[in-house]
C-alpha cells in the first residue's frame, strides 16, 4: 500500500532520535515533503547520471541514485544493478543503506554485490553478466544510496533519460549531464515534458543537461497508454558511433541499415555443407518461396529452443548460425539469423527486423535514426509486403504475430539500407471469437451444457496455448474463464489448432449444480452463461491520462437453452442494443416454444485512443453491457 502519514508521536520520536544521533538530515524521511510521500511507495531523492563520451569508441557513465523506500512495494525502485560483458566493464559499484532517521545501517562494497550470469543454462552467453544489490530490508522506511561507474566501447546505445519510469514513485530531483565531442553528430529528442517540472539547464556544442524536480507519484489508471507515451523522457544518440568493435553511421536509416548489414551481420549466416544439403532435401522440389519458408520455419521450431536475452544485453551481433545449428538454441537475434541462413540455403530472401517486442505496442521512432529496439524477428518478402516470422516461438503459426510484435513501426535491415515499415495490423473485425452451444437446466437448477468456441486474430493468441496446459492448469483456467458458473465441473474438453487458418477451437462439455436459483415455486438464472462480461471498469475521479483500447475485437454467441420441464416463463429479458464511439452491443432472445429459447449476442469493441474526458462514457458503456449480460430469466413452476 502507498505510504500513510506517520503519527505526531512518531514524528517526535524521529526528531528526538535524529538529534541524539546527529545524523545527516538529508537522508531522514522528515526532510521529504508530504506531497511527494502521497500515493508513493518510494521517493527518489536524487538520480544523477553523468555520461562522458570521450570518443567514438569510449563512453563512461556515472550514476548516483538515492532512493527512500517507504514500504515493501517500493524496493524495486532502488534499481541497484549493472550489466557488463566483453564490451562493457563495471569500474566501481557500491551502496549504503540508511534507516528512516538517516542513520547508516550497512555499507555494501562491490564484492558484496551478487554477480550472476544474465542468461542461465547457456555457455555461449556466459560473458553477459550483471551484478545487483542482494539486500533484504528488515524494516521500513530505509534510504539506499547507490553509486556506480561503467565503461563501454559501445556508443551506439546511449541510455535514454527517463526521470520517472514507474507508478507510485515520486521524484525530488533527477539530473542528466552528457558531454561529447562536437564532431560525432550528437542528437536528442524530448518526449512528454508537458505538466512536469523539467528544464534544460545546459546546451552547448559539446554538452547537454536536463533537470527534473518535485514530480509527484503518479497513479496507474485503467487502460492507460504505456509509460513511454505518458512520462517524460529524452532519447539521445550519435550519428558516428561504435558497436561490437565496428565504427558505425546513423545519419539516415538507409546508411544505418547498410552499415548494420555489412559490418554486424556479415559472416554470421555461414552453415555446414551437410546442413545445407539436409535443408535442400527437406524442401525437395518445392519452388514457391513462401512454401519453402513454411517448411524451414517448422524445421527451426522443432529443432531449436529460445534463450531469453533482450537485444543489447546479449550484444547486438547475432551468434553464428553454425553455432545455433550445432547447439540447438539461441536468443532472438540468433534464431532469426539462423532461420535467415537456412532460407538463404534454398534461395529464399529474408531480412533481419529490429523492433520493440511487447504486448504494449511501441514504435521505432522513425524520425530519430539510432540504435533502438529490444527484439529481433525476420521478414520474408511477399509481393509488395512482408511476412514476419517470430523465430523464438516453437508454437506460433507461420507468419502469425500475435500481440508481441503486431501493429508497430519496425526497422528492416536490407543490404541496400534500412527501411521503416509497419507490421501486420489485426483489424478489429478479424479479432473474432465465435461461440455456439447449448445448455439445459434441470428442475432443481442443475446445469448441463456443450459449447464450441472458435478464436481468430489476436483472440487466437489468448487461447492457442491451452492445448499445452496440464490437467490441473486446464481446470484452473476454465474455472476462472467460466467463473460465473458456480460449482463447475468439466466433463470433457478437446482442442483443434488449425495453424494454416490461424484458428483455435475449444469444444467443452460442462456441468454445474444449482446454476438456477430455486426459491419456492420460482427459478432464476442468467441467460448468458458462457460469455458474460465480468470485467469491472474502475471509477476514476479526475482521470488525468487518455484511455487506450489497444486492440479491438468481436464476440458472436448463439446459445440454445432448454428450460426445465414443468416450468413456464414469467419474465424474459428484452432485446437490447447499444451503439457508440466505443463499439456496438446487441442481444436477441428468440422464444422457439415454451421449453426452448435461443440467446444471440454480438459485442464489438473498437480500437482507439480516447481523451481522459471520455473515460466515464466508456465506463458507462461497459457497465450497460455487463448489466445486460447478467440479465436473468424468471420461471414459475406450473
Amino acid at each position: 500500500m502507498p505510504y500513510r502519514f506517520i503519527t505526531t508521536l512518531t514524528v517526535a520520536l524521529l526528531l528526538t532520535t535524529t538529534f541524539l544521533f546527529g545524523q545527516k538530515s538529508d537522508y531522514s524521511i522528515l526532510t521529504i515533503s508530504d506531497s511527494l510521500k502521497e500515493n508513493a511507495n518510494a521517493v527518489v531523492r536524487l538520480n544523477q547520471t553523468d555520461i562522458m563520451i570521450a570518443s567514438q569508441r569510449s563512453m563512461n557513465i556515472k550514476t548516483k541514485r538515492v532512493v527512500t523506500v517507504l514500504n515493501d512495494n517500493g524496493f524495486q525502485a532502488v534499481e541497484a544493478y549493472e550489466y557488463y560483458n566483453k564490451s562493457s566493464s563495471i569500474e566501481s559499484i557500491s551502496a549504503i543503506v540508511y534507516d528512516g532517521f538517516g542513520k547508516e545501517i550497512k555499507k555494501i562494497k562491490k564484492g558484496d554485490f551478487r554477480d550472476v550470469s544474465a542468461v542461465s543454462g547457456s555457455t555461449l552467453f556466459s560473458e553477459n553478466r550483471y551484478i545487483y544489490l542482494d539486500y533484504t530490508p528488515t524494516q521500513y522506511p530505509i534510504t539506499v544510496v547507490f553509486e556506480s561507474e561503467t565503461e563501454t566501447s559501445n556508443t551506439a546505445f546511449i541510455p535514454q533519460w527517463m526521470p520517472l519510469n514507474d507508478y507510485a514513485v515520486s521524484i525530488e530531483k533527477s539530473i542528466v549531464n552528457i558531454n561529447y565531442p562536437s564532431n560525432l553528430g550528437f542528437k536528442y529528442k524530448e518526449f512528454n515534458f508537458s505538466n512536469f517540472n523539467i528544464k534544460k539547464t545546459r546546451e552547448t556544442a559539446t554538452g547537454l543537461s536536463f533537470e527534473a524536480t518535485r514530480i509527484v507519484a503518479q497513479k496507474e489508471e485503467t487502460a492507460g497508454p504505456s509509460v513511454s507515451y505518458l512520462f517524460p523522457r529524452v532519447m539521445m544518440g550519435l550519428e558516428l558511433f561504435h558497436l561490437e568493435g565496428v565504427d558505425g553511421n546513423a545519419k539516415s536509416w538507409i546508411e544505418f541499415g547498410k552499415w548494420y548489414n555489412e559490418k554486424i551481420l556479415t559472416g554470421t549466416t555461414d552453415l555446414p555443407e551437410e546442413t545445407k544439403a539436409k535443408i535442400k532435401a527437406l524442401v525437395g522440389a518445392e519452388t514457391d518461396p513462401i512454401k519453402k519458408a513454411q517448411i524451414i520455419y517448422k524445421y527451426v521450431q522443432e529443432k531449436s529452443r529460445y534463450v531469453n536475452i533482450s537485444v543489447g544485453i546479449g550484444g547486438w551481433k547475432p551468434m553464428l548460425a553454425s553455432d545455433v545449428d550445432r547447439l540447438g538454441y539461441g536468443d532472438c537475434k540468433a534464431l532469426s539469423n539462423y532461420t535467415k541462413a537456412l532460407l538463404k540455403a534454398v534461395d529464399v530472401s529474408s531480412y533481419n527486423v529490429i523492433l520493440y517486442g511487447n504486448p504494449r505496442k511501441r514504435d521505432i521512432e522513425a524520425d530519430f535514426v539510432s540504435m533502438q529496439g529490444n527484439h529481433m524477428i525476420l521478414a520474408v518478402p511477399n509481393k509488395n509486403s512482408y511476412i514476419f516470422l517470430e523465430c523464438t516461438s516453437q508454437v506460433d503459426p507461420f507468419g502469425y504475430q500475435g500481440t508481441f510484435t503486431d501493429d508497430r513501426n519496425v526497422l528492416i535491415v536490407k543490404p541496400e539500407g534500412g527501411e521503416i515499415v509497419h507490421t501486420k495490423i489485426y483489424e478489429d473485425l478479424d479479432n473474432l471469437q465465435t461461440s455456439k452451444g447449448t445448455y439445459s437446466i434441470a428442475e432443481n437448477g442443475d446445469f448441463s451444457g456443450k459449447i464450441g468456441i472458435v478464436s481468430e486474430g489476436s483472440q487466437y493468441n489468448q487461447k492457442f496455448h491451452n492445448d499445452k496446459l496440464s490437467p490441473t492448469e486446464m481446470e484452473a483456467f476454465y474455472k476462472d474463464y467460466w467463473s460465473t458458473i458456480n460449482n463447475l465441473k468439466i466433463k470433457k474438453i478437446t482442442f483443434k489448432n488449425d495453424t494454416d487458418k490461424v484458428s483455435f477451437t475449444e469444444n467443452a462439455e460442462i456441468t454445474a449444480v444449482n446454476y438456477g436459483n430455486v426459491s419456492a415455486n420460482k427459478m432464476m438464472f442468467a441467460l448468458n452463461a458462457f460469455n458474460p462480461l465480468t470485467q469491472n471498469v474502475k471509477r476514476i475521479r479526475n482521470r488525468k491520462n487518455p484511455l487506450e483500447i489497444q486492440r479491438g475485437s468481436v464476440d458472436i454467441d448463439e446459445i440454445e437453452i432448454a428450460l426445465p420441464v414443468n416450468f413456464s416463463i414469467e419474465f424474459l429479458p428484452a432485446n437490447f442494443e447499444i451503439t457508440g464511439k466505443f463499439g456496438e452491443y446487441k442481444t436477441e432472445i428468440i422464444k422457439k416454444d415454451n421449453s426452448n429459447i435461443i440467446y444471440k449476442r454480438k459485442f464489438f469493441l473498437k480500437k482507439g485512443l480516447y481523451t481522459n474526458k471520455e473515460y466515464d462514457e466508456f465506463r458507462l458503456f461497459m457497465e450497460q453491457i455487463s448489466r445486460n449480460d447478467n440479465a436473468k430469466i424468471i420461471l414459475t413452476k406450473s
